[in-house]
């Protein structure tokens, strides 16, 4: 089954303005100023995905008639991504030759990515075959109970119990006569 993801640069029906269209997507996605800012900004934003044709039509014509020129695309096309950057000093996310535990830094491949540059991220390596990865646990402690106000009791003592109450006594039913 082809799935869809409809997507928005920025650009506008011929003949809308700005400001009516930008109040037409305000109100559609129900979203302030300035999130409706970000979708103007000139990068491809998808705003949903994993949609069926019929789906992906009725946001085409929706956008359509609120001023947005969207692209429809189909899911399953690659989308090549530049290779990013090469810089000195900076080792690549897939070095194989680095130490387990070092931390690496690596570039980002473009501008939205660039908010994930300085995330702390440690480079796991692979252990040994049959190594165990999980650290060991600790023994269980007990936790500090103080028992030092309680006492017991002599064996055979009442301790305090409610005693039942007794039984009510049968009802009289000497009265009563079976008829044949």
């Amino acid at each position: 089954m082809v799935r869809y993801e409809i997507a928005f640069t920025g650009q506008l029906v011929p003949g809308a303005q700005l400001e009516s269209v930008q109040a037409n997507l305000a109100k559609l996605f129900q979203a302030d100023a300035q999130r409706i800012a970000l979708l103007f900004s000139g990068r491809r934003i998808v705003i949903k995905n994993n949609l069926d044709a019929a789906g992906a039509e009725k946001y085409r014509s929706t956008l359509l008639r609120a001023g947005a020129q969207v692209e429809v695309r189909d899911m399953a096309e690659e989308i090549e991504l530049a290779a990013p950057p090469a810089a000195e000093g900076v080792v690549p996310a897939a070095a194989a030759d680095a130490p387990v535990g070092k931390r690496l830094k690596v570039l980002p491949r473009d501008e939205y990515m660039a908010a994930f540059s300085e995330v702390d991220a440690p480079d796991f390596g692979i252990a040994p075959l049959g190594e165990d990865l999980q650290d060991e646990k600790p023994a269980p402690q007990a936790p500090p109970v103080d028992l030092s106000q309680f006492s017991l009791a002599p064996a055979g003592s009442d301790m305090g119990e409610i005693k039942p109450a007794p039984a009510p006594p049968p009802p009289d039913i000497s009265h009563l006569k079976l008829q044949e």
